[in-house]
Order: structure tokens, then sequence, then C-alpha cells
């Protein structure tokens, strides 16, 4: 079963954002992952029930995220990082797909692996497979070869793209879903749904991000160029 485990935004200044975020999700001390230096940038992943929320930011000149901020035009959805079985993001599979590598990392609890945007039709995406199930390594420590208990996350994305069907089909193939809604795909054995909508113009950004966590109050806000909604995971059983 394929999950979106993490959405990732793009911020000309990381500190702000954070705040904001962490205010939002309720979200305990966030994460800082040194590792993001080797890609020019600072980052921090917060907590959203069972999922995760992170900002990254340029820390010096060149990097891909600095680009696409400028192309974009500034903050917003950069990112999106799925879980899935050990299949997901296996080389033979991609190169299958005809589907560029931009970055792959295999270390004993995680495989991760980025895929070249120009190739996808929309947002990064990375591919993982965790063990144990429920981990997730670029949370931190608290996260890394163990699953905390936990409850609620990411319920439904929403991606702009110049071509919302034929993305749709693409990221179908890639998350091994079925396309079969239009330009809307169900992951998560339906919990989640991730849709396409058209852009207003030719750089791939999430605009839009729904999530449902435990005794939350109802509430949405635009923030670093995504409309955030959180809903009480309670209203879902």
């Amino acid at each position: 079963m394929v999950r979106l485990r993490q959405l990732v935004l793009a911020a000309a200044e990381r500190a702000p954002l954070e705040q904001a975020l962490r205010e939002l999700l309720a979200a305990p001390e966030p994460h800082h992952d040194p590792d993001v230096g080797a890609f020019g940038l600072t980052n921090a992943v917060l907590a959203a029930g069972c999922d995760f929320v992170e900002v990254v930011s340029p820390a010096e000149p060149g990097t891909a995220a600095g680009r696409w901020l400028a192309r974009h035009g500034g903050d917003g959805g950069y990112m999106l990082m799925a879980d899935g079985p050990p299949g997901l993001p296996a080389a033979a599979r991609l190169a299958a797909l005809g589907v560029r590598e931009v970055h792959r990392a295999e270390l004993p609890d995680v495989v991760d692996v980025h895929l070249h945007p120009r190739d996808t039709g929309g947002v990064l995406l990375a591919l993982d497979t965790v063990a144990p199930a429920g981990s997730w390594r670029w949370a931190g420590p608290a996260w890394t070869g163990r699953s905390p208990a936990c409850a609620g996350g990411l319920r439904e994305v929403t991606v702009a793209v110049p071509d919302p069907a034929a993305v749709a089909r693409r990221w179908a193939d890639l998350l091994e879903v079925p396309a079969d809604d239009g330009a809307r795909l169900r992951l998560d054995g339906g919990r989640q749904q991730l849709v396409f909508v058209a852009g207003a113009g030719d750089v791939a950004a999430v605009t839009a991000a729904r999530l449902a966590l435990p005794g939350a109050t109802p509430r949405t806000t635009d923030l670093g160029g995504v409309r955030l909604e959180v809903v009480p995971l309670e209203e879902e059983t």
C-alpha cells in the first residue's frame, strides 16, 4: 500500500514559516536535519499525526530549491514524499518507466529515491520504502528505526500542473495505484487523495493540503504558498 508521507514546502526564509506551521499543527519540536546541507539547504520537519510537513530553504546560491523558488515566484509546495512497498523505488522499475533519478539513498532502514520532475510532469517526487513499517528517518531519531504511537495525518493534497489528466496517469504508474478517477488518485487504502488541477503557469506546485489531526480545531489558512486545512481526526469516525 502506498501513502503520501511528507509534504515539503520551499521558502525563502525558513524560520517564520516553521513557527507558523508549528502553531497550526500543534507540532512538537521540529527536527532539523544537518544532512540537507549537502544540498545547500536548511530544513525543519514537523510531525503531523503519522505524517510530516517539511520546510526547506536555500542556504547558498545555485540550489535546486532556490531555482524552483525563482521560477515559481515565491514560496510554495515543492515536493511530495511517498512511502510504499520495497519494489516502489526499485531502479529497474523506474528505468522501465523512463524516469531519471536525481538522488538515491540506500540505508538499513530506508531506500529513498527522488525522481526528475521533467519525467513525472509534477512536483519533485520521492519514493521511499522503510523498515520497520511506519518509521521515518527523515523526522529524526524518534522516528528512525521505529514507529511511535500516532494517529491522523495527510488526507488530501492538491497539485497544480499544466495537464492534470496526463500527470494523474503518469503518477498512477509511478505510485502503482489505479488511474480510474479522472485527475484524482486514491492512496493508503482510500484514506488519502492526490488531486491534480490545472495551474496558472508551467511550474508544478502543491497548492493545498488537508490534514486530519487528533483533537484539532478546524482551521484553514494560507502558509508558504499553500492553503492548509486542519480538521479533527474524530470527524472521520
